[in-house]
């Protein structure tokens, strides 16, 4: 499993090194990233046993759209093989890669960036909060999500892309650092280490 998330460190690395070059903002940049969280916050949630063929992270098949429409922006990102099937990891690139695509986007409009981050940020807390607990099958599949959000967003996040301007980056941050507390709780271990991480930032 580490080497797993070796790899998926290494290919996140990359995808954000491909952009650093580019001089203007994607023109379907900002259409995308909509359309991606729309359809990441079913596919977060998944559904319960006994509901017929749902489309849920972990089911090895159905990230694939999603990330097809994050590797228009970055080309760079994918999933190992090793890591298909699996919740956190599925959950954790995904989720790596539509925030990059709102970094990238407040790097050309700060303002639409901000919101863009809100956005996304109460989807993932809203599509966290919808799993049922009946849902889990040996592991909770509640955990195994929660767990594909948070390294997501501090592990696998370029904060390079992040725009420079200081209001907007603020706004940006403080919303960064409260998806650890909105999935794990305040005073989670999650919490304290997101606040933490995302405080570093403003430096």
């Amino acid at each position: 499993m580490f080497k797993n998330w070796q790899n998926t460190l290494a290919t996140a690395a990359a995808s954000g090194a491909a952009k650093a070059d580019a001089k203007t903002m994607s023109p379907t940049l900002r259409s995308d990233i909509y359309s991606a969280v729309d359809q990441a916050k079913p596919w977060l949630i998944g559904g319960a046993p006994g509901a017929g063929t749902v489309r849920h992270a972990g089911d090895g098949v159905s990230f694939q759209p999603l990330l097809a429409t994050i590797q228009k922006h970055f080309p760079a990102m994918s999933l190992g093989l090793e890591s298909v099937g699996s919740a956190e990891a599925e959950v954790a690139v995904i989720v790596a890669g539509i925030t990059n695509m709102v970094l990238e986007m407040s790097k050309w409009d700060g303002m639409a960036g901000g919101m863009a981050m809100r956005t996304w940020v109460d989807a993932l807390s809203e599509a966290h909060a919808r799993i049922s607990d009946a849902q889990a099958r040996g592991e909770n599949r509640k955990d195994q999500v929660g767990r594909g959000i948070t390294r997501g967003i501090n592990q696998l996040t370029d904060v390079t892309l992040m725009t420079r301007e200081f209001a907007a980056r603020i706004q940006i941050i403080s919303l960064l650092k409260s998806v650890n507390t909105k999935v794990h709780g305040a005073g989670s271990e999650e919490a304290r280490q997101g606040e933490a991480l995302w405080s570093s930032k403003f430096i």
